[in-house]
């Protein structure tokens, strides 16, 4: 099984109707600032959505945190901002840990990342809308799911598709 894993479009459809092509993913997480763009993946694919509120998602009545059991392992997901993840991963590890998890998944940040922080995995797709670490690449995760349940996770630009397909 392929995840697909997004945050921060901030309404910009175009690149996340790419990546699905790209990727044909058989679950997609958006892990907010969506900015309504979670009511348009729906047409976009006929994959299962997951999406939680970021801090830019006003009016939305999406959770601010989901919890979902995926092979052998428990991820929450999260936009991030209530545990101040800019600034460390304190906060956000411990209400994993409260909630049983072992994987957590954010955005908020615009910078892409896979941690192995104590007992958890904290990973962040970046942003494929507005890139903010140091090469501006537009990134997303791809989280593969092997028949033992077991869990690999991907970092990919959409410039490095570019790169390797000549476009």
């Amino acid at each position: 099984m392929k995840i697909l894993v997004v945050s921060d479009t901030h309404g910009m459809s175009e690149n996340l109707s790419d990546v699905i092509e790209i990727e044909k993913p058989d679950r997609i997480y958006h892990l907010g600032d969506g900015q309504g763009v979670e009511e348009r993946i729906w047409m976009m694919t006929d994959a299962p959505v997951e999406c939680v509120c970021g801090n830019c998602d006003w009016g939305t009545n999406l959770p601010n945190e989901v919890v979902l059991e995926v092979g052998k392992h428990v991820i929450m997901l999260t936009h991030g901002h209530y545990y101040g993840v800019g600034f460390g991963y304190e906060r956000i590890a411990e209400a994993a840990r409260a909630k049983g998890c072992d994987v957590v998944l954010y955005g908020h940040t615009h910078v892409p990342t896979i941690d192995y922080y104590e007992d958890l995995i904290i990973a962040n797709p970046g942003s494929i809308a507005f890139p903010r670490q140091n090469s501006r690449e537009h990134t997303y995760m791809t989280i593969m799911v092997d028949n033992e349940g077991e869990l690999k996770f991907n970092l990919h630009s959409l410039e490095e598709y570019d790169r390797k397909h000549g476009n």
